[in-house]
């Protein structure tokens, strides 16, 4: 269902709502610019950052309005931010060309974790990725494009493994210095023995 607000006449609802984010200055704009002949998309926009501001969750504004979760995301971190007057400065439609400023937000996104833009998981994918640029920049490029941006960029969403350390081997000469000084005793107990042995044989000829 998409002009939640529109559709209730006096637009009661959203006045009688305390304001989170807004300044009276901002809503009462919002709302004059809601009540003109909008494109569909600017229109969405504004509903996005009303409906945050009264209170809605991200969840329910996507549900409401049928947008995406990028799309409720980066409007509602607008107004967050107080710039819910820059509504109308990000062109619509999606360019097709991959610029400096995506390139940019693309390195910062994959050099920090996904935790630190509201998502539960901590490791960027190939598709978060392109889901998030193209709801917060407006380009919209595959995975696989992703992927050969960051390879470019000598970056990637893989976990760096930790090589486990090397473990010495035992050397195959395992003769110690205690088998040496045995084997020594053993050679040594023969050699009187045998000069025992002869000694007696001439006392007895």
């Amino acid at each position: 269902m998409s002009h939640f607000f529109t559709q209730d006449p006096t637009l009661e609802f959203y006045e009688t709502h305390e304001s989170k984010f807004l300044t009276p200055f901002q809503r009462k704009t919002l709302l004059k610019h809601l009540q003109s002949n909008l494109q569909p998309e600017y229109r969405r926009r504004i509903e996005i950052i009303l409906m945050a501001d009264v209170g809605k969750s991200q969840t329910q504004i996507c549900e409401i309005l049928g947008c995406s979760q990028e799309m409720a995301r980066y409007w509602i971190g607008l107004a967050e931010a107080g710039l819910a007057h820059k509504w109308n400065e990000r062109p619509i439609g999606r360019p097709k060309i991959v610029n400096a400023q995506y390139l940019d937000r693309l390195k910062e996104l994959v050099s920090n974790s996904p935790r630190d833009y509201g998502y539960a998981f901590s490791h960027w994918t190939a598709q978060w990725l392109s889901k998030h640029l193209a709801g917060e920049l407006g380009i919209e490029i595959s995975d696989r494009h992703i992927n050969r941006l960051l390879k470019q960029m000598g970056l990637s969403t893989k976990r760096k493994t930790t090589k486990p350390p090397e473990i010495n081997p035992i050397p195959d000469a395992a003769i110690t210095i205690c088998d040496l000084k045995t084997t020594s005793e053993a050679s040594l107990n023969w050699s009187f023995n045998l000069l025992e042995s002869s000694n007696e044989l001439i006392r007895n000829s």
